[in-house]
């Protein structure tokens, strides 16, 4: 056990028998109220009620609350303790709700929904806390994390002094885990400024003989320190969390984030110390992610908790609606036959663009993973400026990780209902179909296209059984998607392909006969030729 600041500790006002640990009185128990259910006839989702004040910002409080248990995949519900007027500047105005209507928010939730762990933030009265500890004594839960926000992280003050007695005395002998910064924590304990680790410690320690089961001082504003470190302690050991500092002035809050990012995990069913570490990793990454957009002319912005924003600016070209026309040539590309000519797989798909191409699956079966994804990254910003989607062929963690427009399955593959609930609405999902049935559940599990083949026998695939022309006219005939064909294609053929008749073949895919020769640009502009004199 590391040893504490003795210094800081007689620094403390609070620091008296008195404030020593008492017994807890909340304990966790079975939901109460709640009807008999049948497991088979429902899913249990994980539910995190957050009791905080409202941000016209969106960066802090309520709105922060919904967006980081949303982006760790936990349902959100809430209860408004009071409504604030604030901005990337600062608070100019708060509006405590009253506190009967806050019990009625809460047992309007509690009575019908069961919550697994409630978490809280501004608190603006001591008659707020005692509704919520009344409610909770009624309405019970796994778990109870406490967020004591009396200061914004730009200064200002959400609540006064006369709450502390509440917040020491009340709530944290409730709370399975407390989370104050150094300003709160020195606020709690009537102390002067945390200055070091050692008095972060002791801090924690002192917050402990309050009563919550643990304590988190989290320690991003620590004078002199080149990491963000946190204070984690249990009642015996100390854990120092360390993680990078990022340079950014989007921190608007991050308090807010990481304790209902912790309420999430707590949800889902993890134990206190991992569910720490799991909801800092996220902070951190989104924080990452978010140090360079500008939201506001103030000094302290928001940051964004889907990761998702700063790809939609970057990327104004990127097709959101998939066209069924990009299908006419559709460009497999293949990691030996780059490998035979010499060529980079970014070289390769800018041929293919270049000789109009109209859309870029990137096949490479025997490229390491770093590498993939640094190739897919570049053939990426080359598909984009040249208004070209580009998809993946089976690897979804590299389709996420650089943002592709979508990826490619194969029947042995994950499900499609599956690669849409990773990837998203937004993204194109194609899958291989050789027969009607297959084609039918692609449509049933909202792909976008399919690929039929192999048309002919064809060498980048070993046993791949043929459908032929006709196999491939009985596919499009009862399939809903638009269809590519694919397999043993190339500028022999592929006029006959397209020649079937059947409105929603839109085009056909090929490897060998743009990858496997001398000059790409130029195979594919043949090739094109073709299947736009096939397509008239």
């Amino acid at each position: 056990m590391s040893v504490v600041s003795a210094e800081f500790l007689s620094s403390c006002s609070l620091f008296s028998p008195s404030f020593q640990k008492q017994p807890r009185v909340f304990r966790r128990s079975n939901r109460r109220n709640s009807p008999p259910v049948l497991v088979a006839e429902m899913v249990r989702v994980p539910h995190v009620l957050t009791v905080a004040g409202s941000d016209s910002s969106a960066g802090a409080g309520i709105q922060a609350d919904l967006k980081a248990c949303a982006a760790r995949g936990v349902y959100c519900s809430t209860v408004i303790t009071a409504v604030t007027a604030q901005n990337t500047v600062g608070v100019q105005g708060v509006h405590a709700v009253p506190e009967d209507f806050v019990g009625e928010q809460l047992k309007s939730v509690l009575s019908d929904m069961p919550v697994d762990v409630v978490k809280t933030g501004m608190l603006p009265s001591e008659a707020i806390v005692q509704v919520l500890l009344q409610t909770l004594d009624e309405f019970h839960c796994q778990a109870l994390v406490v967020d004591p926000v009396m200061v914004s992280t730009s200064g200002d003050v959400l609540a006064g002094p006369s709450i502390l007695s509440s917040f020491r005395e009340k709530l944290l002998p409730k709370a399975d885990l407390v989370t104050p910064n150094l300003k709160e924590a020195s606020a709690l304990l009537g102390c002067p400024q945390i200055q070091t680790l050692a008095d972060m410690r002791s801090a924690a320690k002192l917050i402990y003989n309050m009563g919550p089961q643990h304590v988190l001082i989290k320690g991003g504003d620590l004078p002199a320190s080149s990491d963000a470190v946190d204070i984690f302690y249990d009642g015996e050991t100390f854990y120092e969390l360390c993680s990078s500092r990022i340079k950014t002035s989007n921190t608007h809050g991050t308090g807010c984030t990481l304790a209902s990012s912790i309420a999430a995990e707590l949800a889902k069913g993890f134990p206190m110390l991992p569910a720490i570490k799991v909801a800092k990793r996220y902070v951190e990454t989104a924080l990452d992610y978010s140090k360079d957009i500008v939201f506001g002319n103030g000094p302290q912005g928001p940051f964004d908790h889907v990761i998702k924003l700063k790809n939609n600016i970057s990327s104004p070209s990127r097709k959101l609606v998939f066209n069924p026309d990009d299908l006419l040539l559709y460009a497999v590309t293949d990691s030996g036959m780059n490998r035979k000519w010499n060529r980079s797989i970014t070289d390769a798909v800018k041929g293919a663009i270049e000789g109009g191409a109209t859309i870029i699956q990137l096949r490479e079966k025997d490229t390491d993973t770093r590498d993939f994804l640094q190739s897919a990254k570049s053939c990426l910003e080359l598909c984009r400026s040249h208004g070209v989607p580009l998809i993946i062929n089976d690897r979804i963690d590299v389709a996420l990780a650089c943002d592709a427009d979508g990826v490619h399955v194969g029947q042995s593959d994950m499900p499609v209902s599956v690669v849409r609930a990773l990837v998203g609405t937004e993204k194109i999902i194609g899958v291989s179909c050789k027969t009607p049935e297959q084609a039918e559940k692609a449509w049933m599990d909202s792909a976008d296209y399919i690929g039929c083949g192999g048309v002919y026998p064809t060498n980048t695939k070993a046993n791949n059984i043929t459908v032929g022309l006709d196999g491939l006219k009985k596919v499009c005939l009862n399939s809903k998607l638009p269809v590519v064909a694919i397999g043993g294609i190339g500028i022999s053929n592929a006029h006959s392909v397209i020649e079937i008749g059947v409105p929603n073949l839109k085009g056909v895919a090929v490897v060998s006969a743009l990858f496997d020769t001398e000059c790409v640009l130029t195979e594919a502009r043949k090739l094109h030729a073709v299947l736009s004199d096939a397509a008239k």
